[in-house]
């Protein structure tokens, strides 16, 4: 990655014993005889790829644990019973939680029926996903390879609820972006950040909402959303999270995320127990 594609993975909170790999490749297969590549990961330690690219389109997600996505100016969570299709060419890292099973499928640009605009949040429904840890085996026979796919294009879909947090990128504000990403219970206010940095709450309102079209209060929020899904999703108590968070009680907290994901973290929970994608009204 060159300095002009400005994508860093350091701000993120990061599970000690990480290990850095250079990227994921797609899997050992003859892409002259197939459309989708499909495999999946036995449960291991935490993962971090660095960013990298891939010349075929990528569908990712987890079982038992947590990803998060770096792209542009973007994170993504992805909360359990989803995954984050990458089109081809996009510059991604990531990061994968200790114990998460994690599954991927690439498929061949060209002979792929269906395209999404950018990143994106995919439903990785119970059928969907059956469907592709089919894909994986390799001794399915090519007819039944091909019908599969047929299948996976039918089921293929994005989900109505697309969650990612926009980076500012904005060098007003950048170091409260950054001491929040290390730190999302930083509760210091919007007056203690303008003292620290010296200039007016004005400027730091006005900073937040060019960059990211939220207030300063309302980024912080997202973020922390952000960071309780992760937590959640790999298996921590909702008084924790609260806790860890810097919510003064857990209601205050299932407040917020309610608002924010428009379900509960309770429910969220149970879908990630279950496999089956919670769904949001």
């Amino acid at each position: 990655m060159n300095a002009a594609d400005g994508l860093s993975l350091g701000t993120w909170r990061r599970d000690p014993g990480t290990v850095v790999l250079p990227g994921e490749a797609a899997p050992d297969r003859d892409p002259a005889a197939l459309t989708i590549m499909a495999e999946a990961h036995p449960p291991a330690m935490a993962l971090e790829f660095s960013p990298h690219r891939h010349p075929m389109h990528e569908l990712v997600w987890v079982r038992e644990g947590t990803l998060t996505s770096r792209i542009g100016n973007q994170i993504f969570t992805v909360p359990p019973g989803f995954g984050i299709w990458l089109p081809a060419g996009v510059l991604h890292g990531g990061r994968v939680t200790a114990g998460a099973r994690l599954h991927d499928a690439f498929f061949v640009p060209e002979r792929t029926p269906i395209a999404f605009a950018g990143p994106t949040l995919i439903t990785v429904t119970p059928l969907l996903e059956s469907l592709l840890v089919r894909l994986a085996h390799q001794d399915l026979d090519a007819g039944a390879h091909a019908r599969t796919e047929a299948v996976v294009f039918d089921v293929l879909e994005a989900a109505d609820r697309q969650f990612a947090l926009d980076l500012p990128g904005d060098r007003r504000i950048d170091a409260i972006a950054e001491a929040l990403l290390r730190d999302p219970s930083d509760d210091r206010s919007l007056a203690e950040w303008a003292a620290h940095l010296k200039v007016s709450d004005r400027t730091i309102t006005r900073a937040f909402r060019e960059a990211t079209g939220l207030s300063f209060a309302q980024w912080r929020q997202a973020l922390r959303i952000h960071e309780a899904l992760a937590l959640l999703s790999a298996g921590a108590e909702v008084q924790e999270v609260s806790e860890l968070l810097g919510y003064s009680q857990p209601s205050t907290f299932i407040a917020a995320f309610r608002r924010v994901m428009k379900v509960t973290p309770g429910l969220l929970t149970k879908a990630s127990l279950s496999g089956i994608p919670y769904q949001v009204s």
